[in-house]
């Protein structure tokens, strides 16, 4: 999250991936000795930045993603290019670092690692390494061993060249360049490629290697496979809340800039619709003052959706790397919103309630709040099932305002709920749409108990408030506000149930997707893989 510091961001990641049987001191210990390994002592406390605030580099970023990698001490761990954005120097204490990570705590462990560019020294660092050229193996094997493959082959490393650099560029087909033998004799980078692989196909490495693959196909290793322990469910939601609330606050988009805006709205509407009175003309001018705030007013929650693309991202990341559940996440993002969601509610109602001369009372301005701030949370939850769905700043803008509209048109003002076309808009939308229901309740909580003069003559001097609930507005007054609050906060909770239920479908469906497209399309890439076979168990191996 950008809105964190270097430290916040490794320490709650310790809170949330370290087992409770460890205290908050040891967790917090772990993770100061962590970030103090990646050589990130000094920006421990300077944000990790973004938009509006520089923060720190791309290269202690990339500190700090590994960082929140091992504080847990894996026994597997996988690394895509962690050098990207370090200079030499930097890439080599972090290089060793990662190699020396096996050693430690006298637990056997394998490191993982694709790597572009390494120098001399981070190279020598590698215990084994795999070198594949659009999928096929070139190489597997120590790597100390591998200039001397490459040179009984015809392709010696020449002098005061990184052997790293010359492997690469010898089985680099992209640029389809000519590897030069001696002299002005050259050969093409295809049949260089098939030279390689059919020597490492008839080497003794790959007997070998092939040798132990049957051998672990044979071995139960269901005993091997140990569950990995986290910090439990309590904590989790704990942690996250208290993230997530953090970084609502420091946040401009996500709150603050709305209330601004909202206050600034508040204001336009008090003087607009300033002291309406009982007359005749103001049951139109009440009835489109409380359409605004349920509808106008909370439709520009949307503007928080860039914030909550970013908040999926970092869930995404950190989902798939296993650091908490799916519904820790669902409840710590729901409680963390809901004081800055009643301030949002309660500062912008206050200013606009008493001006037009709404119904006195503590009672009816608890309910116009309540009602505000339940609508502002079933379009924040809207839009968070919009964002799981459609990770994109300008279609998932389009799409949750499309949505908001057509339920807009529906809940019953712009055309009577009698007048609605029934197929589709008058069901099942007109009962789908949560504004007919906040409308309804915002009516009666207006309406109930006050006389507006009559516009006939010849009749009453006066029209009651149920009448006009009844009659003008087309009002269900078979039950009461409270009712339809109710309803609209049970909505709340289905919607936030579906932002869980959609989360975990997607989790597993996305892998199976990706699977059947992966195997409908070749990719080309050129992997450099560091391993220690000494001293993790092949079956965990297995898993590469």
């Amino acid at each position: 999250m950008t809105t964190l510091t270097v430290g916040e961001a490794v320490h709650y990641s310790a809170q949330l991936q370290l087992p409770d049987s460890m205290s908050n001191q040891e967790k917090k210990e772990r993770a100061d000795f962590t970030i103090r390994e990646m050589g990130l002592q000094d920006a421990i406390n300077t944000r990790i930045g973004g938009w509006g605030v520089k923060g720190i580099s791309g290269g202690q970023k990339r500190r700090v993603s590994i960082c929140i990698e091992i504080l847990t001490r894996p026994r597997l761990l996988f690394l895509d290019e962690p050098t990207s954005g370090l200079d030499s120097a930097a890439s080599y204490y972090v290089m060793k670092r990662i190699a020396t990570f096996d050693k430690r705590d006298d637990v056997r462990r394998t490191i993982i690692a694709s790597i572009h560019q390494p120098s001399t020294e981070v190279f020598q660092l590698f215990d084994n390494l795999c070198l594949l050229s659009s999928g096929r193996t070139v190489y597997f094997g120590p790597a100390s061993a591998a200039s001397a493959f490459f040179a009984s082959n015809g392709f010696p490393c020449p002098s005061l060249m990184n052997p790293s650099d010359h492997m690469l560029k010898t089985i680099n087909k992209d640029f389809e360049q000519d590897t030069e033998l001696g002299g002005k004799d050259t050969i093409h980078t295809e049949e260089v490629i098939e030279i390689l692989v059919n020597s490492y196909k008839s080497s003794e490495m790959n007997r070998e290697v092939e040798k132990e693959v049957a051998e672990l196909i044979e071995k139960d290793t269901s005993s091997t496979n140990k569950k990995r322990k986290h910090a439990g469910f309590i904590s989790q939601c704990f942690s996250l809340t208290k993230r997530s609330s953090v970084n609502m606050y420091r946040d401009l988009g996500y709150y603050w800039l709305r209330l601004a805006i909202y206050v600034a709205l508040a204001i336009s509407l008090a003087t607009i619709f300033y002291d309406l009175g009982t007359s005749h003309r103001s049951i139109q001018d009440r009835g489109s003052f409380l359409m605004f705030v349920s509808s106008f007013i909370t439709f520009m929650t949307i503007g928080g959706f860039p914030s909550f693309v970013e908040d999926m991202k970092v869930f995404e990341r950190e989902r798939l790397n296993g650091h908490y559940s799916v519904t820790a996440y669902v409840i710590g993002n729901t409680f963390s919103s809901i004081p800055f969601l009643l301030l949002v509610s309660l500062i912008p109602g206050s200013i606009a309630y008493y001006l037009p001369g709404l119904q006195k009372g503590f009672e009816h301005f608890v309910y116009f709040i309540c009602c505000l701030f339940s609508c502002l949370m079933l379009v924040e939850s809207l839009m968070m099932i919009v964002a799981s769905i459609v990770p994109n700043f300008l279609m998932g803008i389009i799409t949750g305002a499309g949505i908001q509209g057509m339920m807009i048109l529906s809940g019953g003002f712009f055309r009577l709920p009698s007048d609605l076309p029934k197929p589709f808009w008058k069901y099942p939308m007109f009962y789908f749409a949560f504004h007919r229901y906040a409308y309804q309740g915002l009516f009666k909580n207006e309406f109930e108990g006050l006389r507006f003069a009559s516009d006939n003559v010849e009749g009453g001097s006066y029209v009651t408030g149920e009448e006009i609930l009844t009659n003008t507005w087309q009002v269900n007054m078979s039950y009461s506000k409270w009712v339809d609050l109710g309803i609209l906060l049970g909505m709340i909770f289905l919607y936030r149930v579906l932002f869980l239920v959609n989360i975990k479908t997607t989790e597993k469906l996305k892998p199976i997707i990706v699977s059947f497209l992966s195997s409908r399309t070749s990719t080309k890439r050129t992997t450099s893989i560091m391993q220690n076979p000494n001293a993790t168990p092949l079956q965990e191996v297995q898993v590469t």
